[in-house]
């Protein structure tokens, strides 16, 4: 009898720290771009509470089915989800960050900024009608810069990505070939070239190829030491992927939370704004109250707490009054 008591005691204890010990993990999947931050806030996070984030870097497709079928705490996407689509899937949304895609190169004796592209030379590239770097309009921008008579490597993104919705989208406003022929989606036909699973992938492909293009989020092309290009915006004016011209870009959006913040930042009107910037967004699921909570105190305490974070990192903390009006749409759904 005391041998069946102590089992019975064994087991109950043993449920009980299972179940106390879940509550201290909060599990997460989705978009690769904004994850060095995310990564980061949740060490910070962890330090400050005890309370673990685990985020799966799967890509925004993945996200997306993942938030959909209930399996994780919450889902994250690059491409924001219109309200028909969430309320179709009982789903809520809201960004967290902002950031800017960038172009990196792999060319022999190019550094970060000496090379300057615009829509027109990616969009050719990536249609596979510009073939060689030493192409007319290509040294048309770079007088300055040797390119060599080799064939363009083209990288791009294989799974369902945010960041190929932000960059498809980017071209889709300023070639009507690549919105004809391609179009915009977190998943499409590219026509050239070679995948890379995640803005890891994409990263990993671009180092290994010689005289390759790929788009990562600028943080991984900063961690993997990738040259980054200039771009000329729509308004004309060539840049430099900075804090500074993503936050240009963030100035101009004006997110509705009736809408639950549907809005893209690409192609945006400021003069120095980077042309290829974008939010990312969180996912709940309406009908998991107690997961979508724990997620709401983590994001909640990330900005109260991260700006600084994701400053070092190049990402564009919302700013305050954006902060407010997530807030109160969290506490109008009644997750504060």
């Amino acid at each position: 009898m005391k041998v069946l008591v102590s089992v019975i005691v064994a087991v109950a204890c043993l449920f009980t720290f299972s179940a106390a010990h879940a509550e201290d993990i909060l599990n997460g999947a989705g978009a690769s771009f904004p994850a060095p931050v995310y990564q980061a806030w949740a060490y910070d996070y962890n330090k400050a509470t005890g309370i673990k984030l685990n985020y799966q870097s799967i890509g925004s497709g993945g996200g997306i089915r993942q938030i959909t079928s209930r399996t994780v705490d919450f889902g994250a996407s690059d491409a924001p989800l219109s309200p028909e689509a969430l309320d179709k899937d009982g789903l809520l949304q809201f960004p967290a960050v902002m950031g800017g895609v960038v172009l990196v190169v792999n060319l022999p004796g190019v550094k970060s900024g000496q090379l300057t592209l615009d829509s027109e030379a990616v969009c050719k590239a990536y249609l596979g009608e510009t073939k060689y770097w030493d192409d007319a309009h290509i040294k048309s921008m770079n007088p300055g810069v040797t390119l060599p008579h080799t064939e363009i490597t083209v990288v791009h993104r294989s799974d369902g990505s945010g960041t190929t919705a932000i960059f498809t989208n980017y071209l889709s406003g300023q070639c009507s070939d690549w919105k004809t022929k391609v179009g915009a989606g977190t998943s499409v036909k590219f026509p050239v070239g070679i995948g890379g699973k995640g803005n890891e992938g994409v990263s990993n492909y671009v180092k290994q190829a010689a005289t390759s293009i790929g788009y990562v989020e600028y943080a991984y092309a900063k961690q993997n030491n990738l040259a980054y290009t200039l771009l000329k915006n729509p308004q004309g004016k060539v840049l430099a992927p900075s804090f500074e011209t993503f936050k240009e870009a963030a100035a101009s959006a004006n997110f509705d939370p009736k809408k639950h913040f549907d809005l893209w930042l690409v192609n945006a009107p400021g003069k120095d704004a980077w042309p290829i910037a974008g939010a990312t967004f969180i996912l709940l699921a309406k009908d998991k109250k107690d997961s979508s909570m724990k997620t709401v105190k983590f994001y909640d305490w990330s900005f109260k707490n991260g700006d600084s974070k994701a400053d070092e990192l190049t990402y564009v903390p919302l700013p305050k009054a954006l902060k407010d009006k997530v807030r109160a749409y969290w506490k109008e759904h009644g997750l504060i």
